[in-house]
C-alpha cells in the first residue's frame, strides 16, 4: 500500500510506502528531532524503569542552544504549514496516525519500560492513538458571517499562534502528547514537544517518526531535565505553551509565560468525587468505580479519588469493593496478568509512601491493604500493595489531597446537598460523578459539581470531539474539542466597508 504526502512548500507529491515508516531500533538509540534531524546533545542522561529502579538509555540533555535552534526551525516552518488548506494538513496527520500505528509493535515495549506499565495498560494506551488523530481531525474551525447588510460585513475567523510547545506529563508520555500536537497541528501551528524527564522515551521516538511524515520544523521533539520547561516556557519566539502536570508547576509555568503574554493552557490536578446513591446497581456499579479508581496504579489526573457511597447501602458496596480490588493483581511491565504496575518514579513513590504511613498512624481504618513493601521484595520496583480506606474524615489527608496512587478512601453519606458540598469542598475541580439508577436526578446532581466534566454513571470517558479541562486550580483552558481548537488560535475580526 502506498500513500500520499504533499511536500509544504511545493505543489509536488511524493509516495511513502508505509513499509518506510517503520523504525528499526526501540532500544539504544535516542535523539533529539530538530528540523526533522535526529540531532545529539553532549550530555545525556538515563531514566528508570520504575519495575525494577534500573537505568534505561541514554537520552539527550538539550541545552539553550537546543531549544533555539528548535524554535528558529518550528518558525521557519509556520508560513508554509499555515498556508496550508485544512485538509492538506490533515493528510499528514492521518498519514502520521499510518505510521504510528506501522510502529505499535516497537513502542509497547518501550513505553512499559518507561512508564511500569504491564502489558494491558501499554495495550491501552496505545490503542488510543490512531483514533485520537482520526477524530480530531473531523474537527473544522470555520469563519463565521456575523453581520452583512447593506453598508457592512463582520467576519469572525481563528488564525494560529505560530510555534506552540507541549510540556507532557509522565502517566501518559504518548496519548497526552498526541493530543496537543494533533489540534495545535490541525489549526496551523508548528509545535515542539517537551516529555517528562521521566518517560521521554516514546516522545523521542514519536519524533523520529514523525519526521518521516511531517515538513521539516513542523514537529520537534527535546528531552532534557528539570530547566528545560523553563528555557522553553521563557522563550520569546514560542507563542503558547500547553502543560500537563502538578498544580504547583503549572503555577510556575503560568508566571513564566507571563514574561511574553504566552498563550497557556494548563491541565492540572484533580480530586475527582464519585457519588453514589442509594438506587445505584452494585452489581454494575462496583467494578466500573473500583477500575476507574485504580487503573494506571490511581495515576491519572480524572481518576476517581473519592467515593462517596449513601449510608443505605455503604457496607454492601464496601464489601462488593474490597472483593473487586483484591482481584486487582499487581506485577511488572513484563507481566501480562498484572492489573496494577509500579508507581512511574521515585518523586511519586516517596510521597505515596509517607500518605500510606500517614493513614496507618492516624487510626484511619484500613479495609485493605496498607502496606509498603520494601522495594527489596520487588526487584527494586517502586510497587504498592492497592489499599482501600474505610469511612475516614473529611480533613485527612487521603481525602482532602489528591493521592495519585492505589489507594482510595470510601466515605458515608445521607444528605443530598451535603454530599454536594462535601464533593465540591476542594480547591481542585477536574472531575466528577454520580452513580444512580435514575438518571434524571443524576444530571440533577452532576450539573452541581464543581468540575470541568460532570458524568452520570460513567467516569473518565473523553473523546476529541467534547472538550475537557478544570474549573478552580485544576487548570485554565481546555484540550480538545472546538474550544480547544479555539485556544490554539487567535480570534480575529474582519470589517468590510460596502
Amino acid at each position: 500500500m502506498n500513500v500520499i504526502s504533499r511536500d509544504a512548500n511545493t505543489d509536488s507529491h511524493r509516495k511513502i510506502p508505509t513499509a518506510d515508516y517503520k523504525l528499526e531500533d526501540f532500544e539504544t538509540t535516542f535523539r533529539n528531532v530538530i528540523d526533522n534531524e535526529l540531532t545529539t546533545t553532549s550530555k545525556t542522561r538515563r531514566a528508570v524503569d520504575p519495575s525494577t529502579s534500573q537505568p534505561l538509555a541514554e537520552v539527550p540533555v538539550s541545552t539553550q542552544e537546543d531549544v533555539d535552534h528548535a524554535v528558529k526551525a518550528a518558525q521557519a516552518a509556520f508560513p508554509a504549514w499555515r498556508d496550508l488548506s485544512t485538509d492538506d494538513r490533515v493528510g499528514f496527520l492521518l498519514q502520521f496516525a499510518d505510521a504510528v500505528e506501522a510502529n505499535l509493535e516497537g513502542l509497547g515495549p518501550l513505553l512499559g519500560k518507561e512508564t511500569g506499565k504491564p502489558p494491558p495498560g501499554v495495550a491501552m494506551e496505545l490503542s488510543q492513538l490512531g483514533g485520537l488523530i482520526r477524530q480530531a481531525v473531523s474537527l473544522r474551525l470555520e469563519e463565521e458571517v456575523v453581520e452583512d447588510n447593506e453598508e457592512r460585513k463582520a467576519i469572525r475567523r481563528y488564525v494560529p499562534l505560530g510555534v506552540g510547545v507541549g510540556i507532557v506529563a509522565w502517566n501518559f508520555p504518548m496519548a497526552l502528547g498526541v493530543v496537543k500536537l494533533v489540534v495545535a497541528l490541525l489549526v496551523g501551528n508548528t509545535f515542539i514537544w517537551k516529555p517528562s524527564p521521566y518517560s521521554p522515551y516514546t516522545a523521542l521516538k514519536m519524533g523520529e517518526i514523525a519526521a518521516r511524515v511531517f515538513p521539516k520544523g513542523v514537529i520537534q521533539v527535546l528531552s532534557g531535565e528539570e530547566d528545560l520547561g523553563p528555557m522553553l516556557t521563557a522563550h520569546p519566539d514560542v507563542a503558547k505553551v500547553s502543560f500537563t502536570g502538578s498544580v504547583a508547576t503549572g503555577k510556575r509555568v503560568m508566571a513564566a509565560c507571563a514574561s511574553t503574554l504566552k498563550r497557556v493552557t494548563l491541565e492540572l490536578g484533580g480530586n475527582d468525587a464519585a457519588i453514589v446513591c442509594a438506587d445505584a446497581d452494585l452489581e454494575t456499579t462496583v467494578p466500573k468505580i473500583a477500575t476507574m479508581a485504580y487503573l494506571n496504579s490511581g495515576q491519572i489526573c480524572l481518576a476517581i479519588k473519592r467515593v462517596y457511597v449513601h449510608e443505605s447501602i455503604y457496607d454492601s458496596f464496601l464489601a462488593a469493593f474490597v472483593e473487586v480490588v483484591k482481584t486487582f493483581q499487581v506485577g511488572a511491565s513484563t507481566d501480562a496478568a498484572a492489573f496494577l504496575g509500579p508507581v512511574q518514579n521515585s518523586m511519586q513513590y516517596g510521597k505515596l509512601r509517607d500518605l500510606y504511613s500517614e493513614v496507618s498512624k492516624s487510626g484511619s481504618k484500613i479495609a485493605l491493604g496498607g502496606e509498603v513493601p520494601p522495594p527489596s521484595s520487588n526487584n527494586g520496583g517502586f510497587f504498592l500493595t492497592p489499599t482501600v480506606i474505610d469511612n475516614p474524615s473529611d480533613d485527612s489527608r487521603i481525602v482532602a489531597e489528591e493521592q495519585f496512587g492505589p489507594i482510595v478512601p470510601l466515605l458515608k453519606w445521607s444528605d443530598e446537598d451535603d454530599v454536594v458540598r462535601r464533593a465540591n469542598a476542594t480547591t481542585l475541580g477536574l472531575g466528577g460523578s454520580v452513580w444512580t439508577s435514575d438518571t434524571a436526578r443524576g444530571e440533577r446532581l452532576a450539573r452541581r459539581l464543581e468540575c470541568g466534566t460532570a458524568w452520570v454513571n460513567t467516569h473518565f470517558e473523553i473523546t476529541p470531539q467534547v472538550a475537557f479541562g478544570g474549573h478552580k486550580q485544576s487548570g485554565i483552558g481546555v484540550e480538545q474539542g472546538l474550544d480547544g481548537l479555539k485556544g490554539w488560535c487567535n480570534h480575529q475580526s474582519v470589517w468590510v466597508r460596502k
